[in-house]
């Protein structure tokens, strides 16, 4: 493939140049664009390592791409159908140069990636286990669960970006890590603190991520105006897809159907504007309120 040639990311001119590569591969063949970007903007992400993330071009075109997620060690791959001789380099570059020795390092691979594994087994690797998320299939099935009494939304353009960055940190059950205090002041270094969860919220509102959709979150408030969920959303209209990300409730008020509550707000809003599905995660709750289907990710070791 003599017009092929390689750069590696550069964070201030390549994150478009990436999301056109991976919406153009929605489906089997790679992960979904707001994946990348999540990560790419947000605080918890080790970026240390960006510019060994690389893309392949072809006549100026970018039709592959090596990255990695967190943690460093976990690598992710996406390529153009058509290019699948690219494989074998693409896995050789990830074993040489991306982060962590080669008991660390996991290649994740979607179902459609089959000439990348096999250059995998090549290479000595093996597939240890199956990541399934569940899917909601807006033609085959639906969500109506009402909000509970006592609870409201929040409108986008009203959010507080301190109540939204504590509901985060208890709904992602960091208070094991301490109270959220002393949000406003230095980063004490620590691979998680409320610094870093303050700062990741403050500027996904002051400066959004460019593909970010933030008018369509939905953060559900209780009667004394603390938020106590909150369910993130990337609408992809090129692939017809509602890419939830992140979801979360505060952990005294689980399993009162406040989450599936905000997951049919999505669904209203989303059907309306197109989409054919929105995502989930693993846990058996999104079974439970109706998604539909799963996808899956193969992680790869040596």
């Amino acid at each position: 493939m003599k017009n092929i040639t390689t750069k590696q990311f550069q964070l201030l001119s390549d994150n478009q140049t990436v999301w056109d590569l991976l919406v153009e591969n929605y489906g089997e063949n790679g992960v979904e664009a707001p994946f990348f970007e999540y990560a790419l903007t947000s605080s918890w992400l080790d970026k240390r390592y960006l510019y060994l993330n690389r893309l392949w071009f072809d006549k100026g075109k970018a039709v592959a791409i090596v990255f990695y997620e967190q943690p460093c060690t976990d690598i992710y791959f996406s390529l153009h159908q058509g290019y699948e001789a690219l494989a074998e380099e693409m896995i050789a570059y990830a074993e040489k140069y991306m982060p962590g020795n080669e008991k660390e390092k996991t290649f994740f691979f979607c179902p459609g990636q089959q000439a990348l594994m096999d250059a995998a087994e090549k290479k000595g690797y093996r597939q240890e286990f199956t990541i399934e998320n569940y899917v909601i299939d807006f033609d085959t099935a639906q969500l109506n669960y009402p909000l509970p009494e006592g609870f409201h939304f929040v409108k986008h353009d009203k959010v507080d970006p301190v109540k939204h960055a504590i509901c985060c940190w208890k709904g992602f059950d960091h208070e094991d890590k301490g109270p959220f205090e002393n949000w406003e002041g230095e980063d004490p270094g620590t691979p998680w603190n409320p610094q870093k969860a303050y700062q990741g919220t403050i500027s996904d509102i002051m400066a959004p991520p460019p593909h970010s959709t933030y008018e369509y979150n939905v953060i559900i408030a209780n009667e004394r105006e603390e938020y106590v969920c909150f369910s993130g959303m990337w609408w992809v209209p090129e692939n017809k897809l509602a890419y939830m990300e992140p979801l979360c409730t505060i952990p005294e008020y689980r399993h009162k159907g406040l989450a599936a509550a905000a997951l049919s707000v999505h669904y209203r809003r989303m059907k309306e504007l197109g989409a054919a599905c929105m995502t989930g995660g693993g846990n058996e709750f999104y079974r439970r309120i109706g998604y539909n289907r799963k996808n899956q990710t193969y992680g790869w070791k040596r």
